[in-house]
């Protein structure tokens, strides 16, 4: 029963809902009291003032400070105006109150403040279940067993999918587990990596299967991509229509911290580059079975991710024959513009409009051997101008280009699932994991 609980949904469905009741009702006890109509203009002035600051509060933190990294909906302030309106009622009550009531007052702002946070998680959808919003990780340590193959033997003829015959006992899903990627050339101090391998790579004499490395966002960690980013979840369904075969898929940590980010350079913030291009590839062609060729290796990533993926994916085209960039930036960025080039280019101007998106398509072109794909959300105010900027360089570089708009979502975790669903099986052609 409380492993059910943990698995509960915290967008939608029993825990949102019996909130919302709670709150409710907790607004009903406290505002029913002797004389209410006396009460009724203070209780309105009050809740009209902690809407205001709810407002305010949401604008500050989100556009003035930035501590989001993103520009919240409307939806998202709406709920801060709803929680801080209901706590300021809650405080309003506890004037000249009994006892009894005081509890019921101190108790309903805390049921405020809960069902302002459910309301705000369920517009971005950063903690999907209970158990992600209590930290418990339910991803382990992965066993590998690399297998000894005949890669040649694997695309000679035929893609994959015409020549894969799944064995009767092979599982009916993959399996994700945590693995340490070891920093022997770059030094950086990343921390586990989380790898996803599909129900082929699981059988006695598994294929050699094309591998997509995903990066996410900032803050996070490869066990958001997992939890807020349900990756397993999509590999599975996707796996699951096409005879037990997907990608394998390396999240490794581009961050070294969730509030660190060293924007995918070689820098004084660390050698992230060498890091995710030279330790993280010989660490999978090691421990994993995979296929080699450009195009059986896609770069991909959400946010800060989507940002890192245009960067080595257009410097690195021999290593990736794929883009998968899901809401990323026209350019790498910390804190401001001026921080980002004292701390990620040393102070030089023109290292860091070199390493900008449209910069480096410019540089390389043509990209005419290379897949983008670029996903946006449909209310991403913020970083769908930047995305249609480095659409439309990524067009004018050469590059076969998908766009994907993902219906009714901002920058948000439902953004990243959308993208991933989508580039799936423009991903899986190149692959030659489907016709």
């Amino acid at each position: 029963m409380f492993t059910a609980f943990l698995d509960s949904s915290l967008t939608s469905g029993v825990v949102p809902i019996t909130v919302g009741i709670l709150c409710v009702a907790a607004l009903v006890a406290v505002l029913l009291r002797r004389r209410a109509r006396r009460w009724i203009a203070i209780y309105c002035a009050a809740g009209a003032a902690g809407a205001a600051i709810g407002f305010a509060l949401a604008w500050y933190l989100g556009d003035v400070k930035n501590d989001f990294g993103i520009t919240l909906a409307f939806s998202t302030r709406a709920w801060f105006a709803l929680g801080c309106a209901g706590a300021a009622v809650a405080l309003a009550t506890l004037w000249r109150a009994r006892p009894w009531r005081v509890v019921v007052g101190v108790a309903s702002i805390a049921l405020f403040a809960l069902v302002a946070s459910v309301g705000i998680n369920s517009t971005i959808g950063e903690y999907p279940t209970v158990a992600d919003a209590l930290g418990l990780a339910r991803v382990h340590t992965l066993h590998l067993t690399k297998h000894a193959h005949i890669e040649a033997q694997a695309r000679t003829v035929l893609p994959l999918w015409q020549q894969w015959q799944p064995p009767a006992d092979m599982p009916k899903v993959g399996t994700v587990g945590t693995a340490v990627i070891p920093a022997t050339a770059s030094h950086f101090a990343a921390r586990s990596a989380v790898v996803y391998l599909p129900p082929a790579a699981l059988v006695k004499d598994p294929p050699a299967l094309p591998v997509m490395i995903f990066l996410g966002g900032q803050p996070g960690s490869p066990q958001t991509v997992v939890e807020s980013g349900q990756m397993p979840e999509i590999l599975n369904a996707f796996a699951a229509a096409h005879n037990g075969l997907a990608p394998i898929v390396v999240m490794p940590d581009q961050l070294g911290a969730s509030a660190a980010n060293p924007m995918c350079l070689n820098s004084s913030l660390g050698q992230v580059q060498t890091y995710l291009t030279v330790d993280v590839p010989n660490w999978i062609k090691a421990h994993l079975d995979v296929l080699s060729g450009r195009d059986n290796w896609t770069i991909g990533g959400f946010s800060e991710g989507g940002t890192c993926s245009i960067q080595l994916g257009t410097r690195f085209r021999s290593m990736f024959g794929s883009i998968d960039d899901i809401s990323g930036q026209v350019a790498p960025f910390n804190g401001s513009i001026a921080h980002t080039i004292r701390a990620g280019f040393g102070g030089s101007v023109s290292a860091y409009r070199a390493d900008t998106a449209v910069a480096l398509l410019a540089a390389g072109a043509p990209f005419s051997t290379t897949l983008g794909i670029f996903t946006v959300g449909q209310n991403d105010a913020k970083y769908g101008p930047d995305t249609a900027v480095v659409e439309k360089a990524a067009v004018a570089a050469g590059m076969t280009v998908h766009e994907f708009v993902s219906p009714g979502t901002g920058h948000d975790w439902y953004t990243e699932q959308y993208g991933v669903r989508q580039s799936l099986p423009v991903l899986a052609v190149l692959w030659g994991l489907s016709s």
